[in-house]
């Protein structure tokens, strides 16, 4: 073992520890694996440390993306089937997604690694499936590649306002020498496959009398796991784990239950005896506010 690895490994340990899943994850998880197709990018709500850090520097609460590929039979080329086999042995219905992770890099795994997690589905508008192969066919030539903690510190810099970091200090990230080209990270390798069938994620827009409108693609070494979230050209699918939508009334949630907040939960979240006290002192004044002025009569 090298001396860089004797410091870098427990350093990406300690980062990639992850707190407890919480008891009830705020979506459908199910539900969400059946509605998925492949070339979906799932975004998670990460819990680990380094997750953390990716949520601060976006300012959002998605802090990695995977590709979904679906289960192998949906792999129409047979020599990227024999790819995917040799990174993971799959039964023939696990449902696959390929992902940056750091301490994993590009990796092939189960869907169901993110059952316990707060996810969503990003969804391609009006991809076919010739593009749709094509779009997995870059993600499996990553595979192996290495995760770049480098590119992480980059777009930290690069988003801090240049007036908190010198303009000289922000980033190397436009530097096309700079860095490892087999290294990369959750989104950017996402962006690199979408990027491979010219299919936009938040493209410049330029109209110009001579040119007329053009397009212009974004480096995706910047693109963030949310830019797949803000993107007009991805639908956002969400199926959460108390839905009203379709079978009963937001009036029949379970609001009034006899649980008990902990920790840091009380300081969030109003538990049963405050939202009843609420509610009849917000009642309580609204019959104040409308009660008539006996100096009126």
């Amino acid at each position: 073992m090298g001396f860089l690895s004797k410091i870098s490994n427990p350093v990406i340990q300690w980062l990639s520890h992850e707190e407890k899943p919480a008891d009830f994850p705020l979506c459908d998880f199910e539900r969400i694996r059946y509605e998925l197709k492949p070339c979906d990018v799932v975004l998670v709500e990460g819990r680990s440390r380094v997750s953390h850090v990716i949520k601060v520097i976006t300012q959002s609460s998605w802090s990695h993306a995977a590709l979904y590929v679906g289960r192998l039979h949906d792999v129409e080329d047979a020599n990227l089937r024999d790819t995917i086999a040799e990174h993971y042995a799959a039964e023939p219905d696990t449902q696959l997604i390929i992902e940056s992770e750091l301490g994993f890099g590009t990796v092939i795994r189960p869907l169901n690694v993110y059952e316990k997690d707060h996810i969503r589905i990003c969804r391609p508008k009006g991809l076919d499936f010739k593009d749709a192969q094509q779009v997995i066919r870059y993600a499996v030539s990553r595979l192996g590649s290495d995760y770049d903690v480098r590119q992480i510190m980059d777009l930290a810099r690069f988003l801090f306002p240049w007036t908190v970091v010198p303009r000289r200090w922000r980033s190397s990230i436009f530097n096309k020498a700079v860095g490892d080209s087999t290294r990369t990270v959750c989104s950017s390798m996402i962006a690199e496959a979408f990027g491979f069938i010219q299919f936009p994620i938040l493209p410049l827009v330029k109209k110009s009398a001579e040119a007329g409108v053009q397009l212009f693609r974004r480096n995706p070494k910047l693109c963030t796991p949310s830019d797949f979230d803000y993107s007009p050209y991805f639908e956002i699918i969400k199926y959460p784990f108390m839905d009203f939508s379709s079978q009963t009334s937001y009036r029949l949630l379970p609001w009034h239950g006899n649980g008990v907040l902990t920790g840091d939960e009380a300081e969030i979240y109003i538990g049963p005896k405050e939202h009843a006290d609420t509610a009849i002192q917000n009642a309580q004044q609204s019959s104040a506010e409308n009660k008539p002025d006996s100096s009126d009569s």
